[in-house]
């Protein structure tokens, strides 16, 4: 998906394709401004890169975002943690209640905050030491009890919450 197209803006029509579970939307933009980082992944962006990215990334990125993972671009991944990490005075319209924050298990919320760590399945399993399929279990899970369409809406959940 690209952020600026010319009827509908990439963050509306990403809102609209996950929304309606169409696909996992990788964002390829020339763009590299915070309003589109933040937008598409708020919009439910499973990834962000830049068009300058080689071939070989992108097709790996592709990938990567088919299996269920979230990806961003390195050189936005400085001002995305910055941003999400800072506190916020004012809770998201969109973000999960403290009560459903309160639903996760302990593991569940460790899981979440490796996601919010960036980690991949398998960097998570390390980590917890517990196997990759386990780790997916928790990850869908914890989604569904935070009604989160993507690894990388957890992942900005985990750092704006502070998990």
């Amino acid at each position: 998906m690209d952020v600026q197209m010319p009827r509908l803006d990439g963050v509306a029509a990403t809102r609209q394709v996950v929304a309606e579970q169409l696909a996992d939307v990788l964002v390829l933009t020339t763009f590299d401004l915070d309003e589109y980082v933040f937008g598409a992944l708020r919009a439910g962006a499973s990834g962000f890169l830049l068009k300058n990215t080689d071939a070989k990334d992108l097709i790996e990125a592709v990938r990567t975002v088919a299996r269920g993972e979230g990806l961003i671009a390195p050189a936005v991944t400085r001002r995305l943690i910055a941003e999400f990490a800072a506190p916020s005075p004012v809770r998201s319209p969109n973000a999960p209640s403290p009560a459903a924050l309160d639903s996760l298990t302990r593991r569940e919320r460790e899981v979440l905050s490796c996601l919010g760590d960036g980690l991949s399945n398998a960097e998570i399993a390390v980590r917890l030491t517990m196997a990759e399929a386990t780790v997916k279990t928790h990850v869908s899970r914890l989604l569904g009890k935070l009604e989160l369409r993507s690894r990388v809406q957890a992942a900005v959940l985990a750092q704006e919450s502070g998990v």
